[in-house]
């Protein structure tokens, strides 16, 4: 697909890897409507220019994300949905005093990044499912995963159940949208600089940048940007997790 004049959707859009790809797409020419609940996120669309919109969203809300998609579709069919919004939560199973872990930040943790990510791809599908077909295909919603989906460290059980959960339902959810003519992909990032990572002290980040292989350093949110654009552009994409994470396997801490 032609980057070049579609309506994409970037959740998560305000700031980090999902500001980076709401700025690559459109300096491709895309029209896009960033989705945050950040309260700079009128400041962060003017910046990016190119016509940019701003709706306030949480990502489990039907409500506000249907209104995401409406503001979206007065630009023009949906074609590309970036969903880069989620958070973490770290909980052991059993904390240091002998108690269970929290099951309420748990299903926090994976109702954001797990319901969360069924919600935009349920519902931005279905906007995508009402449009033409162009050169063969009407649309594609890109999810973001990680590599803890596969290599989860300690305290990460939620984030990395639920980044798992998106795993797993991006080859159905592929295999469910194909007679759309709907492809759906999935990124795994490894660790990044953004702006989570900005608060850690410079001695951890540098630890966290020798850990990976090659480039050992960390990503950088326009790398993970031009993976999406690749995405997109690229029609035969379809049903597959990418690791972006330059060789990186986490150890258990």
């Amino acid at each position: 697909m032609n980057i070049e004049g579609i309506v994409a959707v970037v959740t998560g859009g305000a700031s980090g890897l999902g500001r980076a790809t709401a700025e690559r797409l459109v300096a491709q020419g895309a029209k896009v409507v960033i989705a945050d609940l950040a309260p700079n996120g009128d400041e962060v669309a003017s910046e990016i220019g190119g016509g940019t919109r701003f709706v306030t969203a949480d990502v489990t809300s039907t409500e506000q994300m249907n209104a995401v998609f409406d503001a979206a579709e007065t630009v023009g069919p949906l074609r590309a949905v970036v969903h880069c919004a989620g958070r973490g939560g770290p909980i052991r199973v059993v904390d240091k005093h002998g108690e269970p872990g929290s099951l309420e930040t748990y299903e926090m943790v994976v109702r954001i990044n797990l319901i969360g990510s069924f919600n935009v791809l349920r519902l931005g599908a279905a906007r995508m499912a009402k449009s033409e077909l162009v050169d063969g295909e009407r649309g594609v919603v890109i999810l973001t995963a990680s590599v803890a989906a596969f290599e989860g460290q300690i305290g990460q059980i939620p984030y990395a159940s639920a980044k798992a959960g998106i795993v797993g339902m991006t080859i159905v959810a592929a295999r469910d949208l194909a007679g759309r003519q709907i492809r759906v992909c999935t990124i795994a990032p490894g660790t990044f600089d953004t702006p989570i990572l900005a608060r850690l002290s410079e001695d951890v980040r540098g630890s966290l940048a020798k850990a990976v292989p090659h480039p050992s350093r960390l990503g950088q949110p326009h790398e993970f940007a031009m993976l999406a654009g690749q995405i997109i552009e690229n029609p035969m994409l379809n049903g597959e997790t990418i690791r972006l994470d330059g060789a990186i396997r986490m150890p258990p801490r």
